[in-house]
């Protein structure tokens, strides 16, 4: 059988060749009782977007300024869906810079903050995105993360 051309070069991070070997750990952190461990990049991007996304400032030991707290935004008297965005992705970009964010939407209404976040593997170009719904209204149990492109 003949090799189909290739268009062009096709990088791969070398931590995704070894399938026993693991990057760290899937988002959520506890499933069971138990951590699931991620084997590729793609994964573990995920899990340090979601990681950033949900974090509030100052709940992470000698780390205050990481995480966007998005709890935090929604209970602010104006919500500015720009500002809201600058913080995503200034967070995203320092603490996640193997991804780069394609598009971003930030809906913000009287309970509900939704961020819907589409990125790409800068050195795999591979693509996916993520959406948060972060509820406030007294029924709620806070935040929905609803299914990503390639699952959680």
């Amino acid at each position: 059988m003949p090799l189909l051309p290739l268009n062009g070069p096709i990088s791969i991070d070398t931590r995704d060749l070894n399938q026993n070997a693991t990057i760290g750990v899937l988002f959520p952190l506890m499933n069971e009782g138990t951590w699931l461990p991620s084997y590729t990049i793609k994964e573990q991007a995920k899990t340090n977007i979601l990681n950033v996304l949900l974090t509030e400032k100052g709940e992470r030991v000698y780390m205050p300024e990481f995480g966007v707290g998005l709890k935090q935004v929604l209970f602010e008297n104006n919500v500015d869906a720009q500002e809201v965005k600058d913080r995503i992705i200034n967070q995203v970009n320092y603490y996640v810079p193997e991804i780069e964010v394609v598009n971003l939407d930030v809906n913000v209404d009287e309970h509900l903050l939704q961020i819907v976040l589409s990125y790409a593997l800068i050195l795999s170009g591979e693509t996916d995105a993520i959406e948060i719904n972060v509820n406030g209204s007294p029924q709620s149990d806070g935040i929905d993360l609803t299914q990503s492109a390639t699952g959680f």
